[in-house]
């Protein structure tokens, strides 16, 4: 049992790991295994390279100082495309890949976009996607307008590693202090610069004037940009604009700005962007430096040809529940469709030895892929060696002259092992894919696959859920550009009587249709088969394979777009149907759409909760508005459905982002479990390509020096209420496989779950009233429907959020929650504001189940009420700005002003006066109203 000896070092790695991909680790203060990938659509261009470096070196140093000597990049791999020239600096990845990088460097979302941003749809303190970079931006080419490049790098490096968010926001720049001063949204306060007005056109600026306030949001107009004094002094912070040249420190508690509506607040409760760092374990593991600390080392690194041996299990269990056949069916979709063009492949059988079946065979032609298909496994007995299998499947990849860095392991196996190999495996540079089939297949062999960046799926003994088949299309390389992988379209299967139909329509969009191919698959007799294009004309005939039981069709040309429709009729009771539907995008030059599906971690321990994520994409660009739905198996093979959200609400972080998220807490046994997601986009599909993508560098708009603004060129703009419609389309995805412990065996009856958090409370005001929206939560979490509300007001930010029961709660007797995910609203009257002429009110709300549990206290948000009669918004500093004329002689506006507003309070008072004694006699004991 030796491979259970190294289970819990590994363990370790992979719960401090997670759900996150990169491989990045911290070694005496140092950031190794640092991922910088080249995408393949980027022209070559070796000055890429350098320029990497250089913003890698300055990044080191600022990191060092900012995190006061505590944090640098020790090593760097830059990850180099395989349509670039080979030179002989260049070596072969390991387990380093696309997948697993940390820094994209890619085009643009969409042509002229060049922000630099970092994909982070996860809640504070947990770590980012990657970080994207363009060419251009790289290159320098952006240094005006987001500062110099290493400096950004950090910015975008604490979103990624530690989870802090930015102080600044776009959405509103612009917020209205406890001071009544109307302030820029910033951290820190003394960053100074002017408030302003400032449109060029055509090379002149046509508009440079004060800002001025808006009637409705009390708050300054829409136009309205602040512009940073290009001297300063402050050295906070980094999450703000770390462009500004004194700027070197993240905010702490003593400079952090709390009244602003950062997202930095929001998500992380209003704890400075140093506070979160602190709390890290980065941070808890490491003491300060005396010694200033090595520049970053770099590794050149260029993707070759693919290599990938396939380890298939044939020991004597896979005879049971028809696992032999339904592994040859999967093999074969994987040798058929899924493996690209040009990979070379070889094959190994094991059970209580290996033996090598097929030597590595370059894939040019369908000739290849069916000779491999002739060495697929054809009867199942014996023991279980899995790593006799892995250390055969190393030997075929060096009979074929190549070095086992970078190759690729697909194992499969239903057992477990009596051997140790897990270190061997580690040193070997290899890449394991775990495809672990049925209740028994081994756990330990799950934390090797995590070890080497590879994969690990779970697949069930119900056929009907498509699991294997699944799970090796889930195996297209990700280190090749996406117009040349393999992309599910479709994938179900059902469980039928004699001469029931399996009916259905899968969508082939304009966005791929090359090399497209249908799989059907049954466990006893031939089916039925039609198949129609969109003009109802029926396909031509399927190969069938009777003894794999399986029949497909391959169209290798352009296929047609529109709606196919399928209709497949069992032939034999108590039969099991499944199809599948693959195809590659229809044009180089157009990204397909995408989806890709992860739980939040890996690992977890019941009764807390997991988050599924989906994100669905075109190229960079968010999809919107698509019916996304989660299959996650249980161990033996119990499917739990979810719809997933893209609301803002509950688990899912941000609104209209193209990540779809759900609250998953439905656990029916210990084990592993598995998920897969299938996306439809019909006519409400949107692609939201106009919007600047969330936790983006703040755009410098130009800086503000001797009292004069020199402007940059503006930031490329659109109107974001445009959406572009998208076609029709069907996706589906394998999220890979997690692993649930400590479910009790008998059903718990107890309320284990408060309600989510609301996090999307708005608020607006309408004269006296003050108007609430947000999304209802649930009774556990995101479903079921609350017991009620509690929301409360106070004059003080920081005391709503540190003492909550103590403010003063509103009336909600009318209020009836609604079910969860519905949209609430609520009307009320403020009252009882004790500072006179207050400007405005901070709100929050919690939600209370019937088991009297309640939620985190939501997002709190500021409303305007009405601006004092005498309040003049304060500049950041006195104003210098040409256009600012001084006041001519005679009686100025302010004192018109003051005379007219004197009278009308001094006529207000006496009719005031009047009324109260008529009241007073006519009703002396009125009781007073809450609210």
């Amino acid at each position: 049992m030796g491979l259970f000896r190294s289970f819990v070092f590994l363990l370790m790695l992979y719960l401090l790991q997670g759900s996150n991909t990169s491989l990045v680790r911290l070694n005496n203060n140092g950031y190794e295994g640092i991922i910088i990938a080249i995408d393949p659509a980027v022209p070559e261009d070796e000055t890429l390279i350098e320029k990497i470096q250089n913003m890698v070196i300055d990044a080191s140093t600022y990191l060092f100082e900012a995190t006061e000597k505590r944090f640098f990049f020790k090593n760097v791999s830059i990850l180099i495309p395989e349509n670039w020239k080979s030179i002989t600096q260049y070596k072969r990845p390991k387990h380093e890949s696309y997948k697993h990088a940390d820094v994209r460097v890619a085009p643009p979302t969409l042509p002229g976009r060049d922000e630099p941003y970092t994909k982070q749809f996860t809640a504070c303190e947990e770590k980012g996607e990657y970080i994207h970079f363009t060419p251009d931006f790289v290159l320098g080419n952006k240094q005006n307008e987001f500062g110099p490049s290493g400096r950004l790098l950090v910015h975008e490096w604490a979103h990624l590693r530690w989870g802090v968010f930015d102080e600044y926001n776009d959405d509103e720049p612009f917020y209205r202090a406890k001071s009544r001063k109307i302030e820029a949204t910033r951290c820190s306060t003394s960053i100074t610069g002017l408030n302003r007005v400032y449109m060029c056109e055509g090379g002149s600026c046509v508009t440079n004037r004060e800002c001025r306030i808006d009637s409705k949001t009390k708050l300054y107009e829409k136009n309205c940009q602040f512009f940073p004094d290009k001297d300063q002094t402050e050295k906070t912070s980094i999450m703000f604009m770390q462009g500004i040249d004194s700027v070197t420190e993240f905010c702490n508690e003593k400079s952090h700005n709390q009244e602003a509506p950062t997202l930095q607040n929001k998500m992380c409760n209003y704890r400075s962007t140093w506070e979160v760092i602190s709390n890290s374990e980065d941070f808890k593991n490491t003491t300060a430096m005396l010694a200033p600390p090595p520049p970053p080392v770099f590794s050149l690194l260029k993707f070759s040809e693919r290599i990938v041996c396939l380890v298939l299990d044939k020991s004597g269990s896979m005879a049971a529940s028809n696992r032999l056949n339904r592994m040859n069916q999967a093999a074969q979709h994987f040798l058929l469709q899924t493996v690209e063009n040009g990979s070379w492949v070889g094959m190994v059988h094991f059970d209580s030895s290996a033996s090598i079946k097929s030597n590595l065979i370059q894939i040019i032609s369908s000739s290849e892929r069916r000779k491999l298909l002739e060495s697929l496994p054809t009867a199942a007995s014996g023991g279980t060696s899995i790593c006799s299998g892995i250390e055969s499947g190393f030997q075929a990849i060096r009979n074929a002259d190549f070095r086992i860095d970078g190759s690729e392991i697909v194992l499969l196996t239903d057992g477990e092992d009596s051997t140790s190999c897990i270190e061997k495996v580690k040193q070997s540079g290899a890449i394991i894919h775990f495809i672990a089939l049925g209740p028994d297949a081994a756990q330990a062999v799950k934390e090797m696959s995590i070890a080497t960046g590879g994969k690990y799926i779970y697949a069930s003994d119900e056929g009907q859920n498509n699991g294997l088949i699944d799970a090796f299309a889930a195996l297209a390389s990700e280190n090749i550009d996406a117009s040349q992988q393999s992309l599910q379209l479709e994938s179900k299967g059902l469980k039928l009587n004699s001469n029931d139909w399996m009916n259905g329509t899968v969508i082939i969009d304009s966005t791929v249709g090359k090399d497209t191919f249908f799989l059907i698959t049954w466990n006893q007799q031939l089916p039925s088969i039609y198949l129609f294009d969109p003009n109802g004309i029926p396909m031509g005939t399927f190969i069938v394979d009777s003894a794999s039981k399986m029949a497909y069709l391959s169209i290798k040309g352009a296929t047609k777009v529109g709606v196919w429709t399928y209709n497949i009729q069992a032939k034999a009771s108590s039969e099991t149907l499944t199809i599948t539907v693959n195809s590659r995008a229809a044009n180089s030059s157009v990204p397909p759409i995408t989806v890709n599906a992860k739980m939040n971690k890996d690992t977890n321990s019941y009764p807390s909760p997991l988050i599924v994520y989906a994100e669905i994409l075109q190229g960079y660009l968010p999809i919107l508005g698509a019916n996304v739905t989660a299959f996650i198996e249980s161990k033996f093979g119990e499917t739990e459905v979810l719809e997933l959200l893209d609301n803002g609400a509950g688990a899912d972080s941000f609104k209209n982002d193209g990540v779809y998220s759900r609250y998953f807490t439905t656990y029916k046994e210990n084990g592993p479990y598995n998920l897969k997601v299938r996306a439809h986009g019909g006519e409400n599909a949107v692609t939201w390509n106009l919007r600047h993508p969330l936790n983006r560098a703040a755009y410098i708009p130009g800086w503000v020096v001797d009292g004069n603004i020199e402007g940059n060129p503006p930031r490329p703009e659109n109107d974001e209420d445009t959406q572009t419609n998208v076609e029709s389309f069907t996706r589906v995805a394998t999220g890979g496989a997690f692993v649930v412990s400590n479910v009790p065996q008998s059903p718990s009856f107890l309320d284990l779950f408060p309600p989510s958090q609301i996090t999307d409370l708005e608020a607006t005001s309408n004269e006296d009233e003050i108007n609430l929206t947000w999304t209802a939560p649930g009774d556990d979490f995101d479903v079921g429907k609350v017991q009620e509300y509690i929301i409360r007001i106070s004059e003080s930010i920081l005391d709503l959020r540190d003492n909550f029961d103590d403010a003063l709660q509103v009336n909600t007797t009318a209020l009836l929650p609604k079910e969860a995910n519905s949209k609430e609203t609520f009307t009320f009257k403020p009252g009882n504001i004790s500072e006179e002429n207050e400007t405005h009110i901070f709100i929050a709300i919690q939600s209370v189940d019937k088991s009297n549990l309640t939620s985190k206290v939501s997002n709190i948000v500021q409303v305007a009420l009405f601006v004092q009669e005498d309040y003049i918004p304060d500049e950041i500093h006195p104003d210098t700005s040409p256009d600012k004329n001084p006041p001519k002689s005679g009686l100025s506006i302010y004192a018109l002003v003051l005379l007219v507003v004197g009278s009308v309070v001094i006529v207000s008072l006496i009719l005031s006066i009047t009324i109260c004694i008529v009241n007073k006699r006519r009703n002396p004991r009125r009781p007073r109203t809450g609210f």
